[in-house]
């Protein structure tokens, strides 16, 4: 019901001329300058939720590995290790129904982001400009990205790109930290004195995933062009920069080195957006990515169609 509501809201806001919907616009965001932007107004829709409607947490509680009783083994957490600082994971199943986390890891600010219509998991630093920014949800999408906002200018950034696409900060790039999608299992086998994320007070049943069977349906509200190659829209791809490898190439290898980086795979993650049940949810496996000194690579693990909407000319690492 609510996926039909917003899609005749999308339908009725496309029908207006562009200064109409920013006229529209202009009562939830009275501070955002719509004088700058970097993309067609069209190609925003809602996403259902207004301003705030899906809230994202600030200042998170964390609490030890010993305390946590409530995850499943394979459920799939969001992993920040930051050099001389406690390593910290955010479960998904709280990143599903809040899609962001202003947290402060030693003296960084951090913004942990999931875009669940994209299977889109990235880290920004919060500092830009002389300033650190607190992030929000909009309640907005474009090519079924979630549209986030900061609360210092009202800006619009593209989560996907962690780029302002919208207000004073448009065209400004946040800057990514290394994090990645793993089980809570190979989280704290590997760091028995981490960090969790405590589960937020708020009313929403946590562990379930709301888009039963997503990432084998179709993308939500996406009208763009299906990948190239054969390869389906909600295929799970690893992206590094421009480029992106297809999962399907693991299947028959735990590891590829290429482009100067090396992509190992391992089984024993849930996906989040299959079952309702998250925890019981089929294997994806979790994907790390370093460079020639071992390092981690900035990267994701996202939905094909997300990958060539917002990078048109990437490069798609097929294989031979």
């Amino acid at each position: 019901m609510l996926r039909i509501l917003s899609t005749l809201i999308t339908v009725l806001l496309l029908a207006l001329p562009a200064s109409a919907q920013e006229e529209f616009w202009q009562y939830d965001w009275p501070n955002t300058d719509f004088s700058k932007k970097s993309v067609n107004f069209s190609e925003i829709m809602s996403g259902g939720p207004r301003r705030d409607g899906i809230p994202a947490i600030n200042d998170p509680g964390m609490i030890a590995i010993s305390e946590e009783t409530r995850l499943g083994d394979r459920e799939p957490v969001m992993t920040v290790e930051l050099a001389g600082q406690v390593p910290r994971t955010y479960p998904v199943r709280y990143l599903m129904y809040h899609e962001i986390t202003n947290d402060v890891i030693g003296d960084t600010p951090v913004a942990v982001t999931f875009c669940p219509l994209c299977n889109s998991g990235v880290t920004f630093d919060r500092r830009i400009k002389g300033m650190t920014l607190t992030f929000g949800v909009s309640g907005k999408l474009r090519n079924s990205d979630m549209v986030m906002f900061d609360r210092e200018t009202e800006s619009w950034w593209q989560q996907f790109l962690g780029q302002g696409i919208v207000g004073e900060m448009t065209g400004v790039k946040l800057n990514k930290l290394p994090s990645w999608m793993e089980s809570w299992t190979e989280f704290k086998t590997r760091n028995p004195d981490g960090l969790v994320m405590d589960q937020p007070d708020a009313s929403r049943p946590y562990g379930t995933n709301p888009y039963t069977g997503y990432d084998t349906g179709a993308p939500f509200l996406y009208r763009g062009e299906n990948p190239p190659h054969g390869i389906g829209p909600l295929e799970r791809v690893v992206v590094v920069g421009n480029r992106a490898w297809p999962l399907s190439r693991f299947a028959s290898v735990g590891k590829i080195t290429e482009a100067g980086v090396s992509i190992s795979w391992v089984k024993g993650q849930a996906s989040a957006l299959d079952s309702r049940d998250i925890a019981t949810s089929r294997d994806v496996g979790t994907i790390r990515v370093r460079d020639g000194a071992g390092k981690d690579v900035i990267h994701d693990v996202a939905f094909a169609f997300a990958f060539h909407a917002f990078h048109p000319k990437g490069e798609w690492m097929l294989g031979g």
